[in-house]
């Protein structure tokens, strides 16, 4: 049944024979991926749930925080400028933090103003020194957030305006 034969004595061989093999050696290939697929892509080194939660900590929401009103600094007398209005926003993880930075909107204030009444005004024309009060500024508000939840970060500290007359 395999075997047909011809007029002219040859034997031919059956189309289903024929089918048959094409279909099976799809399959073989259709399975040989598919099971390469399934281990590669379950491989994650034994870490299920634990990887999960590490890679939420890591990817937290990263919002901004705007100051309700500009900081207003009077320099020493003598100096070249004598008033700062400073404006700015804060690039922070979590809703969490946003709600630490207003709770404690007081005491920031009163430490940004602190801080930049002791600048030196010359310093703060340059891009240098802003960038310099931009830190210590960033470092005071990570230690008030830290002092008084224990949690949140504050990542970036940007200036929306910055005037000195």
């Amino acid at each position: 049944m395999a075997e047909l034969e011809q007029e002219d004595g040859g034997i031919k061989k059956s189309p289903k024979k024929l089918i048959i093999i094409i279909v099976a050696a799809i399959m073989l290939v259709a399975a040989g991926g598919g099971i390469t697929f399934f281990l590669i892509k379950g491989d994650n080194g034994g870490k299920d749930g634990q990887a999960d939660e590490s890679e939420a900590a890591v990817h937290a929401e990263k919002l901004y925080f705007d100051m309700s009103k500009p900081i207003v600094v009077d320099f020493p007398k003598g100096a070249a400028v004598q008033h700062g209005r400073i404006t700015m926003s804060m690039l922070v993880e979590g809703a969490e933090t946003i709600e630490v930075l207003k709770k404690n909107e007081p005491m920031i204030r009163n430490n940004l103003l602190m801080l930049i009444g002791a600048q030196d005004p010359a310093s703060l024309n340059t891009r240098e020194g802003k960038e310099l009060l931009g830190k210590a500024m960033l470092d005071d508000v990570t230690a008030v957030v830290t002092k008084m939840a224990g949690k949140g970060q504050v990542d970036e500290i940007f200036f929306t305006s910055f005037v000195m007359q």
